[in-house]
């Protein structure tokens, strides 16, 4: 195969995409390998989500190292629990990958019908957010690759709402107890809100992206009938506040099987353009026949990097490369959900190399 040289950088690339032109070659995206990032530095999975200082070298380091777009951010799955009065549980045996819940907020629909607002600015996770950020802004970064100023990543009002007294429990409550989810939805998407007000009011809205996952609401958890009713309404609110404030992109992990809802997402205003990110259930093929408008990303299986050969991982971003550069919104190489923070760095690095074998544009 020839080797091609790129006439671009990781930050041009980038560029390129939000200008809704083609870049000379698809860019690789590590918004979901923070805990791997931390790994390769030499630190432990927690620092990921509790050292600001550690977490954002360590991903400057793997993304010059691997030659990805750095976007600086942390977040985990989990987010809600702790945020709104629970414990969190950091990873700190060699099996956990990412912060649990140890205690929820509510256990009882009682118990969450008397949940109020948090303070936003002092939630859980948010002040380690924010400091995060802060430092971004403040420590030399490497232009060539770094585009954003500063990017919040926080879980969507379902998934936040489920965490809030657990996802098997919120999903009984969408039955049995729907007034009681609905005040939890109610709740997180307002809270999601004022994280983007206050985000923006610290940063401004230039160079700043609003990014969140939703892996609760799955084909896998909970049905298209239930995901239209629960999920829908509260998503298109945030999305339509957040972009009224003066965001320009939105950013969402689109995660599991989600196919089935993907006529609701069409639904969803995004900006401009929006960035769609999918776990391998979903063909990448058809999501950009979905979203012609939006940057789709994706969506190397987790378990093939974690488990697989250098030559498995390899052949599965190959397959994710030619399909994605068929949409013509516009494609990034990324992780199908969190990269694991265990996996060889030779698996990791077989993204890099297959993004340089297919991944020109001609």
């Amino acid at each position: 195969m020839t080797k091609r040289t790129g006439t671009m950088t990781e930050r041009q690339r980038w560029d390129a995409l939000l200008r809704r032109e083609k870049p000379d070659r698809v860019p690789i995206l590590m918004f979901d390998n923070p805990g791997f990032c931390c790994v390769y530095a030499g630190y432990g999975v927690a620092e990921t989500y509790n050292s600001p200082k550690i977490s954002l070298a360590s991903q400057r380091k793997a993304c010059k190292d691997f030659g990805w777009v750095c976007t600086p951010n942390m977040g985990y799955a989990s987010m809600g629990g702790w945020e709104f009065g629970g414990e969190i549980k950091w990873p700190l045996d060699e099996y956990s990958q990412a912060p649990t819940v140890a205690r929820y907020p509510a256990e009882t629909p009682e118990e969450a019908m008397k949940l109020q607002m948090p303070d936003v600015k002092n939630s859980g996770s948010i002040p380690i957010v924010m400091e995060f950020n802060k430092l971004a802004l403040q420590e030399p970064s490497d232009t060539d690759n770094e585009p954003l100023k500063a990017m919040f990543y926080v879980a969507t009002p379902f998934t936040n709402a489920s965490n809030i007294v657990g996802a098997d429990k919120f999903c009984k409550w969408l039955y049995k107890a729907p007034e009681a989810a609905h005040h939890l939805l109610k709740l997180s998407t307002d809270y999601v809100i004022q994280i983007a007000q206050y985000w923006k009011d610290t940063f401004g809205t230039e160079n700043v992206l609003p990014a969140w996952f939703d892996p609760t609401s799955s084909n896998q958890v909970i049905s298209p009938k239930q995901f239209e009713r629960f999920d829908l309404p509260y998503i298109k609110e945030v999305h339509e506040k957040v972009l009224s404030m003066g965001y320009r992109h939105i950013y969402v992990h689109i995660c599991g099987e989600q196919n089935m809802n993907l006529p609701f997402w069409a639904q969803v205003p995004f900006g401009d353009p929006g960035f769609r990110s999918f776990g391998h259930e979903v063909d990448l093929e058809k999501a950009g026949e979905y979203f012609p408008n939006d940057v789709i990303v994706g969506n190397v299986e987790p378990a093939i990097i974690q488990i697989g050969t250098p030559e498995q991982v390899y052949e599965a971003c190959r397959k994710s490369i030619e399909k994605g550069k068929k949409a013509s919104g516009g494609f990034a190489l990324a992780c199908g959900c969190d990269g694991p923070p265990r996996a060889a760095a030779e698996n990791m690095m077989m993204m890099s190399k297959a993004a340089n074998d297919f991944g020109w544009y001609d």
